[in-house]
């Protein structure tokens, strides 16, 4: 019966038991829904047993549907590996480049990972943008080349390349009366209704030390799920925040959100691309890490000219 299952439809298969959604993996293949559609059942056919099952608008594994998935993602895995080793042979740039990254650096990454394709066209990406928990998760189990963070984690072997500056920078509402004020003192701040990422996010946990090194405390008023979530209540007036002054460039100067002179602020801390040590990255992922070191040190440098052409 093995004769009966191909190799894309056990590459569709994958994508789809991964997302949980027909609709992301024809998205991430390139692919219409049907087309994936069909092939899944075509699959499902072969094996003589159902692999999904539809509970409301929610996607799950049946039992069978679990064993397909473990055995697929091997398979998967194993071809994308293959593809890395032969054009490494072959001395190329090109072939598969898996990275993981948290959800904050949506504002940066793909502007990255686009001129990083437009030098070497035949590189085949998969980025996968999720929260801080998920890219640990995927970094232990060693599922990418490499994962973009802010804080690394501490209890993992891991090689570090820091390669982008990432100040973190306390934000309000233009009305906002601390918007008027100047050398604004930290427990004046940390008094203020605050909007927080969840519990575990990397600007949460900055944000707490800071406060509790000095023995405050910050009132969270609403926990949200996304740097975009918390831009977005900024502006609606709902409190105060601090977030990546990368992810807030448009905002700041259109005048939506204005960054507070807070004690203590901004935050200096560094984007990181992360690996388990010891993991030997294929020619088109070290290029990669080769690009964002580069990249990012040439930001750097023009960050720190402009801040020395505006007092």
């Amino acid at each position: 019966m093995i004769h009966h299952w191909t190799l894309q439809q056990l590459r569709l298969f994958e994508a789809v038991a991964r997302h949980r959604s027909f609709t992301r993996a024809a998205e991430e293949l390139h692919l219409s829904q049907p087309a994936v559609s069909i092939q899944v059942k075509r699959l499902e056919g072969s094996i003589g047993l159902p692999l999904f099952e539809q509970v409301g608008k929610k996607l799950f594994l049946t039992r069978a549907g679990e064993e397909v998935f473990a055995a697929a993602g091997d398979v998967v895995g194993r071809l994308r590996a293959l593809a890395g080793a032969v054009a490494d042979m072959k001395g190329k740039v090109a072939g598969p480049l898996k990275v993981a990254a948290v959800s904050s650096t949506t504002y940066f990454m793909p502007d990255f990972l686009g001129r990083f394709l437009r030098a070497w066209p035949e590189v085949q990406p998969q980025l996968t943008v999720t929260n801080r928990a998920s890219v640990i998760e995927r970094l232990a189990a060693n599922e990418d080349d490499f994962v973009i963070m802010g804080r690394v984690p501490e209890q993992l072997p891991l090689t570090v390349h820091p390669f982008l500056e990432n100040p973190l920078v306390p934000i309000a509402h233009p009305d906002h009366p601390l918007a008027r004020e100047s050398a604004i003192p930290l427990a004046r701040f940390a008094a203020e209704r605050f909007l927080m990422r969840e519990r575990g996010s990397g600007t949460r946990a900055a944000t707490e030390r800071l406060f509790a090194g000095a023995g405050l405390e910050a009132q969270v008023y609403i926990e949200l799920g996304s740097s975009e979530a918390i831009k977005h209540g900024v502006m609606a007036g709902l409190g105060v925040s601090v977030m990546s002054r990368s992810g807030l460039e448009l905002e700041l100067e259109t005048g939506r959100i204005v960054q507070l002179p807070v004690e203590g602020f901004p935050l200096a801390r560094m984007w990181h691309a992360v690996h388990l040590a010891g993991k030997r990255l294929s020619l088109t992922a070290a290029t990669f890490l080769d690009f964002l070191l580069r990249e990012g040190a040439q930001g750097a440098g023009l960050q720190e000219n402009a801040d020395a052409g505006h007092p």
